[in-house]
């Protein structure tokens, strides 16, 4: 039960909602106060002991632009209890004669879809990468590609262009076997195709180190004094001309602060967390290690603390 006011009472009285016929009724008069309501439940229950096969749904997914008819398909489905190939009846006949010619767009988007959820990407990332997939699919030019390359280097550049950069062996990690090399090829060939498009070139977005240091800080499990000495760091390193990725300074910082800690990590472990190799951290440690007076804050470590550092 729940409270209404009541005109006929004058006064807020609890009401009883019937659900059968949709009437919301004070309980002390009978007035009906609202008929014909929509009930917005779920009108099944599920439970997980339950067979997947009946699927309760009668409503499809939301409209998707991106598609030539909206998304808003109609499928027919083998009828319950019948017997021999589906496809050869008369209702299959029609099913096979009316396909989606949509369907290789929605299993590349199903794709990024998984690979996005895989990386814990935001929505925003996922339809970008979408619309860039079909701008390049519109083409006709990607045939005998690697499709796999094709959709991780559509999320790659989707990271770049929504500010959320990830880096390429992320991606990798989630591309369904394609490789680094692959991705790369895919990127460029994407860049080229969405230029010819536009006629001028494409915005990828520029990489900061800082992008990627609370995602790498995370994964090492470090403090939050810690993660927030080693953004300063990496927000002044951009002062001097450290001709690095942005990526390897990001990695070399984390070392670096994470030496002035009472928590010190391995090299290996900020490797494995960073995806940079340990020699790449070492020597972009090398030339960082002239401006840590500059670049440490002075609240997390002394002078003196710097000079205790291991010397390249």
């Amino acid at each position: 039960m729940s409270d209404a006011f009541c005109s006929d009472c004058k006064k807020h009285t609890e009401v009883v909602f019937d659900h059968s016929a949709g009437d919301t009724v004070c309980s002390e008069c009978g007035l009906v106060l609202e008929s014909h309501s929509i009930d917005e439940t779920s009108e099944w229950r599920t439970f997980a002991n339950e067979s997947g096969d009946n699927d309760p749904v009668r409503v499809g997914g939301p409209t998707n632009p991106l598609l030539a008819d909206g998304g808003l398909t109609t499928v027919i489905s083998k009828p319950n209890g019948s017997s021999g190939d589906f496809l050869s009846s008369s209702l299959g006949r029609w099913q096979n004669r009316g396909s989606n010619p949509d369907r290789g767009l929605i299993v590349a988007f199903k794709t990024i879809a998984t690979m996005a959820d895989r990386l814990g990407l935001v929505a925003t990332i996922k339809d970008r990468a979408n619309e860039i997939y079909k701008r390049v699919e519109d083409q006709k030019s990607s045939r005998g590609r690697n499709q796999d390359a094709l959709l991780a280097a559509c999320l790659y550049i989707a990271c770049r262009q929504e500010d959320k950069p990830r880096t390429v062996k992320e991606i990798c990690s989630v591309a369904n076997g394609a490789t680094k090399k692959e991705i790369g090829r895919a990127k460029e060939y994407i860049v080229k195709q969405l230029g010819l498009e536009t006629g001028q070139s494409v915005e990828m977005g520029t990489i900061h180190a800082g992008d990627f240091m609370r995602r790498f800080c995370s994964n090492l499990g470090m403090t939050n004094q810690t993660v927030k000495a080693a953004q300063e760091s990496v927000k002044k390193s951009e002062e001097f001309d450290i001709r690095r990725s942005p990526i390897s300074i990001a990695a070399a910082v984390i070392y670096i602060i994470t030496q002035l800690s009472d928590e010190k990590k391995p090299l290996r472990d900020i490797s494995v967390a960073t995806g940079v190799a340990e020699g790449t951290i070492r020597n972009s440690y090398k030339d960082l290690y002239p401006h840590l007076p500059k670049i440490i804050p002075a609240w997390y470590a002394k002078e003196e603390d710097l000079k205790n550092l291991q010397s390249p």
